[in-house]
């Protein structure tokens, strides 16, 4: 896929049949969280999941990172699930890694870090849940 050639649904498509391995910024160890419910659910299906928070040492069972650049190898997906002014540092942030697509859930909106990100390459989709889109697909 290309982020000069965004198509939102070809994104989307990619995301849920090709991507393996996603970064969820902001997954919360509190099972009645949306990030956990989405990040479970994808996990369940065999998604590996890469929990990024700095006050949790693991996340369902699974080692949590505190900062995306101390994740080891790289990632298909860094999926935000924080508040739209703490995007643009984690778009940075996930610059560096170069994952193939930035995933902003509902609700997360923030243009300038999307357009920071489609320039360095990656796609972005923004107030959509992965978790919801899956369903979609999959399971109608």
């Amino acid at each position: 896929m290309n982020a000069e050639t965004f198509d939102e649904a070809k994104w989307i498509d990619w995301t849920l049949e090709q991507t393996r391995r996603i970064a969820v910024v902001g997954l919360s160890s509190r099972e009645d969280r949306d990030s956990y419910r989405a990040s479970f659910y994808l996990h369940e299906r065999g998604y590996e999941i890469v929990p990024v928070n700095p006050n949790y040492p693991s996340v369902m069972e699974l080692k949590c990172y505190p900062s995306l650049d101390q994740i080891p190898g790289t990632v298909d997906i860094v999926n935000l699930f924080q508040r739209p002014d703490r995007v643009p540092a984690s778009v940075d942030a996930a610059i560096i890694l170069q994952p193939k697509l930035i995933w902003m859930q509902l609700g997360v909106v923030h243009s300038e870090a999307a357009q920071r990100a489609r320039a360095a390459g990656i796609g972005v989709i923004m107030d959509r849940c992965i978790k919801i889109e899956h369903q979609t697909r999959f399971t109608t």
